[in-house]
């Protein structure tokens, strides 16, 4: 068995191969190789959870469980909200193979999946990309996002102008892109082709007054049924993907407070979007469409990285 740490994850896995492993994830959940459960979370205080998140691969030999901090407030402190461990285990004898930092397994996977679904929602001729919350995450999305889209133009905000100026500065010096900071989420995204939400709020950030037609927008701050950054009005304007219906049916407050809010019914989700990138599933229609892809994370997404990780790291150092 190995302790894998932060330094050893980063080194194993660069964002390209992550995105193909979530390609693999995603596809396995939707047509049923993988086997996981809606993650049990026990509330701490305020907004603060520890969560369990367990998954089994038949196809890999290989089950896990992801045990796991979330304090969204941390940003402030700035320490990352995401902090935990993932356990893997051999499943022919149960043996505990790795324990693998999940902090940085779940940043780098988080912005994969959301590559992977850009992939086949945006427009091919996306060029402009909006991100709403300048912390971790923006930085990841951003990094995985070039790697499917020719990016030209990035603009970014945050409820801290100083945090959004800094991620200018510092991901137009490491991109090459010209990254501009805005005052408001309105001004970031209003001529986005493609928009990534990454923030800790409970309340709308983004509404249908914001996009333009034939926008692709990757929800993914909003994690618990009470959450949400987008409106009930943009999505039931949007054409809604999630990464797995049971989870998003018991904890998506974008999907669930628009439910409660008489703007969607449960129709309005089309599918998952494993089933896109199998071809099961169709995606966009029209360069005109706005497609939202409903991203909670999800157990099988942290087990078929932290199995590659162990892996690369066993055949590397022996």
């Amino acid at each position: 068995m190995r302790i894998i740490d932060k330094t050893q994850v980063e080194q194993s896995l660069d964002m390209r191969r992550c995105i193909g492993l979530m390609r693999d994830a995603l596809i396995a959940l939707s047509n049923g190789d993988a086997k996981q459960i809606v993650r049990p979370v026990l509330p701490l205080y305020g907004q603060n959870v520890l969560g369990m998140m367990p998954a089994y691969m038949a196809s890999r030999k290989v089950a896990g469980v992801k045990v796991l901090a979330v304090f969204p407030e941390n940003y402030r402190k700035g320490i990352p909200s995401h902090q935990g461990q993932m356990l893997v285990f051999e499943s022919e004898t149960g043996c505990l193979k790795a324990i693998v930092d999940a902090e940085s397994l779940t940043g780098i996977r988080t912005a994969a999946v959301s590559a992977a679904a850009t992939d086949v929602l945006a427009r091919p001729d996306a060029s402009r990309l909006a991100i709403l919350g300048a912390g971790l995450q923006g930085r990841r999305h951003l990094e995985a996002l070039r790697l499917i889209r020719e990016l030209q133009e990035v603009t970014v905000w945050d409820i801290r102008h100083e945090a959004a100026a800094r991620y200018a500065d510092e991901m137009s010096r490491k991109t090459g892109l010209p990254v501009r900071a805005c005052s408001s989420a309105k001004e970031a995204t209003s001529d986005a082709d493609i928009i990534c939400t990454l923030t800790p709020s409970r309340e709308p950030i983004l509404s249908a007054a914001d996009v333009k037609p034939g926008t692709h927008i990757n929800a993914v701050g909003a994690c618990s049924p009470n959450a949400r950054e987008i409106s009930s009005d943009l999505m039931a304007l949007g054409r809604l993907y999630v990464d797995w219906k049971p989870a998003v049916l018991a904890e998506a407050g974008d999907y669930l407070l628009a439910v409660r809010d008489g703007a969607i019914t449960e129709a309005h989700i089309l599918g998952e979007i494993g089933q896109l990138l199998s071809g099961r599933l169709p995606g966009r229609e029209k360069d005109t469409d706005v497609t939202i892809f409903e991203a909670l994370g999800q157990a099988i997404e942290d087990l078929i990285v932290a199995d590659f990780v162990a892996d690369y790291v066993a055949e590397t150092l022996g």
